[in-house]
């Protein structure tokens, strides 16, 4: 303690006289703010007491929400992983489904190109055997056309040679048309005419 000039005692305790006097000034200060600071202390402790009942509840609060949240992340998850699960499924059979009618369809072309390919096989056989026939049949129309016409030829070249005038019959033949003709009569040019 110090004394009233500043300076501590040596042993350090202070006086008796200023124990006292401290002793008062407390009591005074009691007696004028006593009540008050009382009054100060059971509000701060109320205060406290609401401040930790508020935080707890509000912790249990955060707590329930945090709970209830994360149970509908949960659940919100479990429905999309089961939707995506189910798109999954049904894409997966939609893919099969296409890819067996694919295969269907590739069957089905195959066996419509190889019945195409035996008819269009057949077709041309039948054709090359109709284009054969026609040439055979033509070739024979013709030979026999043919033989008709040097048969003819024949039988006119012999008819004509049968029939054929003489010369000289026909040069007294033209000149007497020609003469009648110019209208001057030549005796002297009589035709001679063989027996």
């Amino acid at each position: 303690m110090e004394t009233k000039n500043g300076s501590a005692k040596p042993d350090g305790k202070a006086p008796v006289g200023d124990d006292a006097g401290a002793g008062n000034l407390d009591k005074v200060r009691d007696i004028l703010f006593g009540g008050q600071a009382r009054d100060i202390d059971r509000r701060f402790q109320r205060l406290e007491e609401r401040l930790l009942k508020e935080t707890a509840d509000l912790k249990d609060d955060v707590r329930k929400r945090m709970t209830a949240l994360e149970q509908f992340v949960k659940q919100e998850s479990a429905t999309l992983a089961e939707r995506i699960k189910t798109e999954h499924d049904e894409r997966t059979d939609a893919t099969k489904d296409l890819a067996r009618d694919a295969r269907e369809t590739v069957k089905a072309f195959e066996k419509k190109t190889g019945q195409l390919d035996d008819q269009v096989g057949r077709v041309q056989r039948e054709l090359r055997q109709q284009i054969l026939d026609a040439r055979q049949s033509l070739t024979d129309d013709l030979r026999q056309k043919m033989d008709d016409v040097l048969l003819r030829l024949s039988q006119e070249s012999s008819d004509l040679r049968s029939q054929k005038a003489d010369r000289a019959a026909l040069a007294a033949l033209l000149t007497d048309m020609a003469l009648r003709l110019s209208n001057e009569p030549d005796a002297s040019a009589e035709p001679k005419r063989k027996g």
